[in-house]
């Protein structure tokens, strides 16, 4: 077995989009497992646009890494070494172990695979944090009823992919918001969405209009911006908005140079009587059994579809990463890193 580890370590903060200035790619002496420790070789690494805001010394809710640490990351490992009683050596798990060949890790928040019951790949993906941030939020906050309309931005992606088909199971209009025909396409030939809308599109929320005749009832949010602007206004009256992410502003400097849209905003939640609550899929940690079980039967039954984009190479990370911030992947960005 080697004796060196590779890991990708933050060089330095951006000040807008992240690049290849920002990591640093570092070889290091392999981590040696403890009492109670086991060593895991990092085998797939996920990519997921919460890194951004971890890359930031901002307050937020969750403490960002540090200059020179290893970028955080969830990932599917194999364990090669073990001191730890309930973790034997072979064993595939889930965890995470960051941007890096190796991790030693004591077991807490690690999670055995079963690669017979389903490719260990989604457990980075549908069956993975993104998929139970769109279970969690959709359920407990947006509350989809049958002959509602709901609409998810960045649809192609694995939260919003898996909002919809979950929308169409509770007897709902699905309509996605994706970048480009061919990611639209997807949406309604293979998701089975009722709608796909292209926010590039010059007319987007003219489409948008003319897809929801009826307004929205739930709108899962991804992205924010422009985006927002264009659903802000056919939100029903009491319609349900999980807020899962803001994309659009990740990599944003200042503040738009647009006039206020506070007093907008603020007069809707109060005339339409919106619910509108963010979330952080961990709020809903002891709901992670019901949707490995509820949702791994879907996908076992094949009532679910999820799509997955892996790139070879941990060097290539900080590239593949710049790009999820771009809407460059088409499906879950997973690293393949041995």
């Amino acid at each position: 077995m080697t004796t060196v580890n590779r890991r990708i370590v933050l060089a330095a903060r951006p000040h807008g989009e992240p690049n290849a200035s920002h990591f640093r790619l570092e070889e290091a002496r392999m981590p040696v497992a403890k009492d109670g420790e086991v060593l895991l070789a990092n085998r797939y690494l996920s990519l997921d646009p919460y890194m951004r805001g971890r890359m930031s010394a901002a307050k937020s809710y969750a403490e960002p890494v540090a200059i020179g640490d290893t970028m955080v990351g969830a990932t599917v490992s194999e364990i090669v070494a073990s001191n730890h009683p309930d973790f034997p050596v072979g064993e595939t798990v889930v965890g995470f172990g960051g941007w890096q060949d190796f991790a030693v890790s004591d077991g807490r928040g690690l999670r055995r695979l079963d690669p017979a019951a389903a490719p260990v790949t989604t457990a980075l993906g549908i069956l993975g944090m993104p998929g139970m941030t769109a279970y969690t939020g959709l359920l407990n906050i947006g509350q989809p009823k049958a002959g509602e309309t709901v609409v998810v931005a960045a649809a192609t992606g694995p939260v919003g992919s898996l909002v919809g088909q979950i929308a169409k199971r509770k007897g709902a209009r699905a309509v996605g918001i994706a970048g480009g025909p061919e990611k639209c396409a997807y949406l309604r030939d293979t998701l089975g969405f009722d709608a796909a809308i292209d926010h590039r599109a010059e007319d987007f929320p003219e489409a948008l209009a003319a897809a929801c005749p009826n307004g929205i009832d739930v709108y899962f949010e991804n992205v924010g911006g422009a985006v927002f602007d264009a659903v802000l206004p056919l939100l029903n009256t009491f319609a349900r908005l999980p807020v899962c992410g803001l994309v659009s502003a990740y990599n944003a400097t200042e503040l738009p140079a647009e006039p206020d849209r506070v007093p907008l905003l603020m007069r809707a939640i109060l005339s339409k009587r919106l619910h509108l609550q963010g979330f952080i899929v961990w709020d809903f940690a002891a709901q992670e059994q019901g949707f490995l079980d509820e949702v791994g039967g879907w996908l076992r039954d094949g009532v679910v579809v999820h799509r997955e984009d892996i790139v070879d190479g941990l060097e290539n990370a900080p590239d593949a990463f710049a790009g999820l911030l771009k809407g460059r992947n088409f499906g879950k960005l997973i690293v393949r890193v041995s």
